[in-house]
């Protein structure tokens, strides 16, 4: 099996990554462009499913619930395009909900 150990922060060739939603985060007060955002909270994983690194907070793109396993995007520009909103300040978005993931070798 193999075992991919990626930083948490900023991937430079790899910016998008594997994770669980493991929370929701409600937050009354926020920059204008995230009114009617779903906040969450993601684990991020490794390839065989344990959690590596600290959670992130990822502005929700599709959807996406509390014990799934989802697709993050984790550059700014490219995160808040995909949730169709380029000037946001975005870090992190969920843009895909895993159904599996099978590896090969």
């Amino acid at each position: 099996m193999h075992q991919f150990n990626y930083p948490i922060t900023r991937l430079p060739n790899y910016p998008m990554q594997i994770g669980r939603v493991v929370g929701t985060v409600v937050s009354t007060q926020k920059h204008r462009t995230f009114e009617g955002a779903k906040l969450l909270l993601v684990q991020p994983l490794n390839i065989d499913d344990t959690p590596r690194g600290a959670a992130l907070l990822a502005v929700d793109g599709v959807g996406a619930g509390v014990n799934e396993k989802v697709l993050v995007v984790l550059e700014g520009r490219a995160a808040g395009e995909a949730l169709g909103k380029k000037a946001a300040p975005v870090d992190a978005a969920i843009v895909g909900i895993i159904d599996t993931v099978t590896i090969h070798d």
